[in-house]
């Protein structure tokens, strides 16, 4: 796999929610923290995934902003 993208994080699919149009996939990090990805049906289905199957979450954005408390 060869993108363009620096942000990319091996991790494993946690949990699938379905809707009617879109999935929400719950993504584990591998120190445990988890990452959730919003995607159509049809991507759900054309990669394969399910539970427990290793892919890559694909960070891509034009901005990154920071917060600090109070």
């Amino acid at each position: 796999m060869k993108i363009s993208a620096r942000n990319v994080i091996s991790c494993t699919i946690r949990t699938i929610h379905t809707g009617a149009v879109n999935s929400e996939i719950i993504l584990a990090l591998p120190d445990g923290q988890e990452l959730v990805s919003v995607i159509t049906n049809d991507s759900v289905k054309n990669l394969g995934l399910v539970n427990g199957k290793v892919v890559h979450a694909i960070v891509k954005a034009s901005n990154v902003m920071i917060g600090i408390d109070d």
